[in-house]
């Protein structure tokens, strides 16, 4: 494979002459092969396009199509990194996803650190007047489809009911095609004969001399976990980011990057995360600043998430510290865990408490740690990435 992150020049010269011209194909679902998607949910990707043009022949209206490079997610960086080195592999598969479903509309969403290289790369093209591009604001929850939908359409980053979905009732009231900024591109070196479907993007977050070490990789579906994230002296390892879990290192080592294996541990790829974290730092106390988050990050909109998510992060923030807890608040976090999942318009409120209750899994022993006043981290440091904090 010649890989997304390959030519280092994010130019459209060096682009053709790295992949040549973009050719012709007849049926993009039959191309797209095995392909999953790379957004998080890793639905099949020929499904998608032709349930778009299913909906677009049957409502008699042109599709949209709209290439999400939305990563509210701050332990993520693929999609950033994919934009800044290889936007035109992302807009040759925004082209072909837009051909193969009949649109007349092209939308490309991303952050707003991407947008000058965006403009840039539309302006090689001469693509500046039939793609659309979107500056997402900063939250978790702005490249979730339906609230990547609202923005598009001038509103705020809001999720809505999974009835209709955004295939049937997108961008404008269409039938809108939502693919991930990778998925685009490995459909762009698809079509050319590279075995892209086979291959994934990870975000890395690992222990360095002088702090936490990010980087973002390039790895072969079925790889080992411990051959392309480096375990050595892990106290644990997040798989999926912070909607993810945590599993513990001799767990995570033996496990492949693949659907099935990490499915086998109750994991999955999610956002395409990798985190080592050394065993110098408490897992509760990071687990409790990114729930945190997770919590300030709620659209508000749904009772059990509003209400939930907060109280939750509180009684982590408490079972974080070195200090005996009150009695029975590791009861009252599983209870409520249990009243918030399912129970929301998007999937916000099931990851958050997915997250967390792997973390009660995981690092039970320092649970009972801190139960009598101990901690077994060596610093406080912070790892994991968390906004506005000291990371």
């Amino acid at each position: 494979t010649r890989g997304l992150l390959g030519t280092g020049d994010p130019g459209l010269a060096a682009h053709l002459t790295a992949h040549g011209p973009l050719p012709a194909v007849a049926d993009l679902a039959a191309a797209a092969g095995g392909l999953t998607g790379r957004g998080g949910a890793g639905f099949p990707t020929a499904r998608k396009l032709r349930s778009v043009t299913d909906a677009a022949r049957a409502t008699g209206r042109a599709a949209v199509v709209v290439g999400n490079g939305g990563e509210g997610e701050p332990a993520a960086a693929k999609d950033a990194v994919l934009l800044a080195r290889s936007p035109h592999l992302v807009l040759d598969g925004l082209h072909l996803a837009g051909r193969a479903v009949g649109a007349d509309a092209l939308v490309l969403a991303a952050a707003h650190a991407a947008l000058p290289g965006l403009d840039r790369a539309l302006a090689e093209r001469g693509d500046g007047a039939r793609v659309r591009r979107v500056d997402l604001p900063d939250r978790f929850l702005a490249g979730e489809e339906s609230a990547l939908v609202s923005v598009v359409d001038g509103g705020p980053p809001l999720p809505r009911t999974k009835v209709p979905p955004v295939r049937e009732r997108g961008v404008g009231g269409r039938p809108t095609l939502v693919l991930n900024v990778e998925t685009l591109a490995r459909l762009a070196l698809l079509v050319r004969g590279d075995d892209a479907g086979g291959h994934t993007l990870v975000t890395r977050h690992t222990a360095g001399p002088h702090g936490r070490v990010t980087d973002v990789a390039e790895a072969p579906v079925g790889s080992r976990l411990a051959d392309v994230l480096p375990l050595a002296g892990a106290r644990a390892v997040l798989v999926g980011g912070y909607h993810g879990s945590w599993l513990p290192t001799p767990v995570a080592a033996e496990l492949a990057l693949d659907r099935a294996s990490l499915g086998s541990v109750g994991a999955s790829l999610g956002a395409g995360v990798l985190a080592a974290l050394p065993a110098d730092r408490c897992g509760l106390r990071e687990t409790a600043s990114v729930m945190a988050h997770l919590a300030a990050q709620s659209a508000g909109q749904c009772g059990p998430c509003l209400n939930g998510l907060p109280r939750i992060a509180a009684a982590l923030e408490l079972l974080a510290r070195p200090a005996p807890a009150l009695p029975g608040l590791l009861d009252d976090v599983h209870r409520w865990s249990g009243l918030v999942v399912g129970r929301g318009a998007c999937s916000h409120p099931d990851g958050s408490v997915r997250f967390v209750a792997s973390a009660l899994r995981v690092f039970a022993p320092e649970l009972t740690a801190h139960a009598a006043g101990r901690c077994s981290a060596t610093t406080s440091t912070p790892f994991l990435p968390v906004p506005g904090g000291a990371r």
